[in-house]
Parts: structure tokens; C-alpha cells; sequence
């Protein structure tokens, strides 16, 4: 009768239970796994039967067969050498006692029988939970934070003979820390941290940041070269406030996954790719598919500079992950999904030369070449956009005047958070939630739905612009610690999407 024994293995972030089953039978001495493996899980036959050497059995003249199921699902990676070989000793009656289906094994075998770290260990222990699984066995990693891992039963293992010795009640296994929590503080006063008291002028800009940072919106900017584009989007992450637990698990099991390292694990994400970066990189990709930037930003910034010089194409496939939180990317043997609920920061010149409505410089460009420019941001993805900013280069003599700083509005923003967590009863922000749920907690006036129609009307917005102006209205009414949405917040949210290329260009033109 075939012994088996639970493994978890990974779809993207996503864990499913995998059954091991082992049988030993008479035959020429061979391991054969089956269950869709792929080129690592193939190879874990030579690292378990070298591992399995430390117990000196004897498999010679048998035959044993490896299945992994759900046999249609593809494996992938090493995680499952441990499991492996517990169904083997159990076949072997090594293991007398029974093993429960609720525990589970994860790790890669080294030769000599030590149990190894392998990529994707995080999220295959995150999903532990859904999937029934109360008990696991997993290897020492210092990248695991084993204190945030809530209903599970960790037990960390150095040699699969500490598993053998604990499964049969003869050993107990010593708790190794191996994740030191973060000073909640230290994330806010790093000294290369910028501040926005640092940040001269553009008052207008930081107050549009802290709305887009107390609801997550996302925001575009248009400026002449060297006005301040770059310095306001990497300033804005020091408004944002430090991440929860759950989303701290999910951005680290992103980054695992990745193959990437963080500096500070409660700090929101900030990614900045180049513009020569290729779609997979920015969208995620490959033969085994990897989160790529968009991923890597969930609950944090993606600030791409000079948004107008990434590829269409790659600009357009924005469209989903803004939409929906997530990016499914398919390939031929799989189709995989990552989360990607992210804060869009776009900087852009306000045309080909830079200097269109600059106080210095006089614009060369024709207006062709300026609508052309502009058009490499398609009409969907400007959709998108809640918040259109209009920057100027500011005197330097404006740095004589004390500016607020970033603890002052992250203060600010935290209240108008903890205010839309309770309002929802979800870890969910204006610009993420279902618009059906502000429409019944915030119910507009009648005067305030013809003052958005007759706006939109002439702006030639379109809905899903209008329903973004309601969305900005509520942060708004949020951060002033307004119940409902006023009108005077309808009115800066319409000012905040009307104030932008449009405005810029006609007021050039006009000069």
C-alpha cells in the first residue's frame, strides 16, 4: 500500500496541497517521479537517494516510483526533496508512526542529508493555513519571519534525521529565531531618507501627494526638466505609512520569489525602472513566470520617469494590473497571477523638447510633434490617472520659508487610512475599493451628481473619470475629517484632474 505524506507547492503566490505517494517494488534499482515535474524535480531522485544513504538502506534490485499529485498541475522546484523522502522511509518502515495529512514538508535535500532553504519557501508557508495544513516541517531561513506566521505549527530542521528522530517521539527540535522584527521608527529616520520639508515650493504638488497617499491614487506629472518631478516622486514614499503584517508577508514572498532583497520589510515598496526596460520586466514574465516591477511595487510606488518614453505597448499593458489589483501572465504549460495593487507615479516633459510652458526656455516643438509626444500615452491608461499635475520650476529663494515635513503629513495620512479600514472593515483604500460600496457608505446630493455631470460634460470626461472624482472627493473629505463627501471636495478633486496637460498647454500657448 502506497504511504503518502503532504507537500505545498506554488502557482505564482498561490500554494496547493501536493500528495507524495511512493510505492517499492521488485525491479531493476531506479527512482522515477511522475506528476508533471520539471527538470529540478526530476533531479531530486540522485539528492534523495544520497540522502537517504545516512540511514543505510538498501534499495538495490528495487524499483521505486514517485507520484506527484494532482498530476495534471506542474511542479516545479526543489521543495519537495523533503517530503520525498519521508515517503520513502515511511514505505521503507523506517517511520513506524503514522504521519497526519494536516502536516506537510517543505526543503531541498543536500547530499549529506541537511535539509536546505529554497526559493519559495514564504508563500508556500503563507498558504499553509488555507490549505488545511496545521503542522509544517521547513528548513532554517533567515528571510522567514516565523513570529508574523499566525495558526501554524512551525518546526525548523537542520538534518532529516531530526525529522525521522521528531516523527517517531524520540527527539524535540530547538527553536531557531531567525528573523529579528524591525524598529517601527528606524524605517522613518534612515538619513538618506529625503523629507518633504527638504522639498522647496510646489505646495500644490505635496497636497495633491498626500491625498494620492492617503487614498492610493495614482498621479501624473508634467514639468519642464529639472523642476522637481524626480525629487517630489522619491520624497513620496516617506509619506506612506509602514505596511501590516499581511501585507508585509505578501511583498516578501514577491521578493522571494524574485530573487530580490529588501532593505526594510515594514517600508511600502518603491521600484523606479528605467524606460528602456522591456515589458516582461516591467509586467513579469519568463518560461517560469516571475513577478516583475508592477509585482514588486504591490503596496508600495511604481514611479516610472519620463512615462512618455516606455514603449506603448508595455505602457498599455498597465491597463489590467490598474484595474484589478493583480497581472495574469499566460504561457503555454501554465498561466500564473500576482498581485499588483500598486500607486502609479508618472513624470513626463510637457512635450519632445521639455520646455513647453517653462519661465526659462522657449518651446521649439510644432503642435504635431507635442500631440504625438502625448499620444504615447494612450487615452485608457490617462484614463487611469486620478490626480494631473502641472509642475513650474520654483525660486530657490522659497527655501528660506519652514516647510512642513513628512512625519507631520504621514500623521495625517495614517488617520484618514485607519478612517477608511474602519468605514470598509477591510485593509482597503478609496482608490481600491469597490466604487458600488462608496456609493452606499457616501451617498452623493443631488446637487452634487449635477455638478459632477455638468463638468464632466464640458471636460469631456469619462466615467470611469467621474467615478475617480468621487473616489478623490472621499480622500478628501477623509483627510479633513469630513463624514460625508462636501462639496467643497468635489470641487479640489475636479480641480486636481482638470489641472493638468491640457491646462499646461493652453496657458504656453496663451503666453
Amino acid at each position: 500500500m502506497t504511504k503518502k505524506v503532504s507537500s505545498i507547492g506554488l502557482k505564482g503566490l498561490e500554494g496547493y496541497r501536493v500528495q507524495v505517494e511512493v510505492r517499492i517494488s521488485p525491479g531493476t534499482e531506479s527512482m522515477v517521479i511522475v506528476g508533471l515535474p520539471d527538470a529540478s524535480v526530476k533531479e531530486s531522485r540522485e539528492r534523495v537517494i544520497a540522502a537517504l544513504s545516512h540511514f543505510d538502506l538498501d534499495i538495490t534490485d528495487q524499483k521505486v516510483v514517485v507520484n506527484l499529485s494532482p498530476s495534471e498541475q506542474k511542479k516545479n522546484g526543489p521543495l519537495f526533496d523533503l517530503a520525498i523522502a519521508i515517503a520513502v522511509l515511511k514505505e521503507l518502515n523506517v517511520i513506524k508512526l503514522e504521519v497526519p495529512m494536516d502536516t506537510a514538508f517543505i526543503g531541498a535535500l543536500s547530499l549529506d542529508g541537511v535539509v536546505v532553504a529554497s526559493e519559495g519557501m514564504l508563500p508556500a508557508l503563507i498558504s499553509a493555513k488555507a490549505l488545511g495544513i496545521k503542522k509544517v516541517y521547513f528548513p532554517y531561513d533567515p528571510a522567514i519571519p516565523i513570529h508574523m506566521l499566525q495558526d501554524i505549527e512551525c518546526h525548523v530542521i537542520h538534518h532529516i534525521e531530526e525529522v525521522v528522530n521528531h516523527l517517531e517521539g524520540q527527539e524535540n527540535l530547538q527553536f531557531i529565531p531567525s528573523f529579528i522584527p524591525e524598529d517601527p521608527i528606524s524605517i522613518f529616520t534612515n538619513p538618506t531618507q529625503k523629507d518633504f520639508c527638504h522639498v522647496i515650493g510646489h505646495e500644490q504638488a505635496k497636497r495633491a501627494l498626500e491625498i494620492a497617499a492617503a487614498g492610493e491614487h495614482n498621479v501624473l506629472m508634467s514639468g519642464p526638466p529639472g523642476c522637481g518631478k524626480s525629487l517630489l516622486a522619491e520624497t513620496f514614499s516617506s509619506i506612506l505609512p509602514p505596511l501590516t503584517n499581511h501585507s508585509q508577508l505578501e511583498v516578501m514572498s514577491l521578493y522571494q520569489l524574485a530573487g530580490e532583497s529588501r532593505a526594510s520589510h515594514q517600508a511600502a515598496p518603491f521600484r523606479h525602472p528605467h524606460h528602456s526596460a522591456s515589458s516582461v520586466a516591467i509586467i513579469g514574465g519568463g518560461s517560469r513566470p516571475r513577478p516583475g516591477e508592477i509585482s514588486l511595487a504591490h503596496h508600495g510606488v511604481l514611479f516610472l520617469d519620463e512615462i512618455a518614453e516606455f514603449t506603448k505597448k508595455t505602457l498599455d499593458m498597465l491597463r489590467q494590473p490598474l484595474e484589478t489589483g493583480k497581472v495574469t501572465i499566460s504561457r503555454a504549460h501554465s498561466t500564473v497571477t500576482y498581485p499588483a495593487s500598486f500607486i502609479l507615479i508618472g513624470a513626463m516633459n510637457p512635450c519632445p523638447c521639455g520646455y513647453l510652458g517653462s519661465n526659462h526656455h522657449y518651446c521649439t516643438c510644432s503642435e504635431k510633434q507635442i500631440q504625438t509626444y502625448r499620444n504615447r500615452l494612450s487615452g485608457p491608461v490617462h484614463d487611469r490617472i486620478d490626480i494631473l499635475l502641472s509642475l513650474q520650476s520654483v525660486s530657490l529663494e522659497q527655501g528660506m520659508k519652514t516647510e512642513e515635513g513628512s512625519m507631520e503629513i504621514r500623521k495625517r495620512i495614517e488617520k484618514a487610512r485607519k478612517i477608511q479600514f474602519q468605514r470598509y472593515q477591510t485593509e482597503c483604500t478609496n482608490a481600491k475599493v469597490s466604487f458600488e460600496i462608496i456609493r452606499d457608505t457616501s451617498p452623493l446630493t443631488n446637487d452634487q451628481q449635477k455638478m459632477i455631470i455638468k463638468v464632466a460634460s464640458k471636460q469631456n470626461w469619462s466615467n470611469r473619470v467621474q467615478i475617480k472624482i468621487i473616489r478623490l472627493a472621499r480622500t478628501i473629505s477623509d483627510l479633513n475629517g469630513e463624514n460625508m463627501i462636501t462639496d467643497k471636495a468635489i470641487w479640489e478633486a475636479m480641480t486636481l484632474r482638470r489641472w493638468g496637460l491640457h491646462k499646461q498647454h493652453s496657458i504656453a500657448r496663451e503666453n
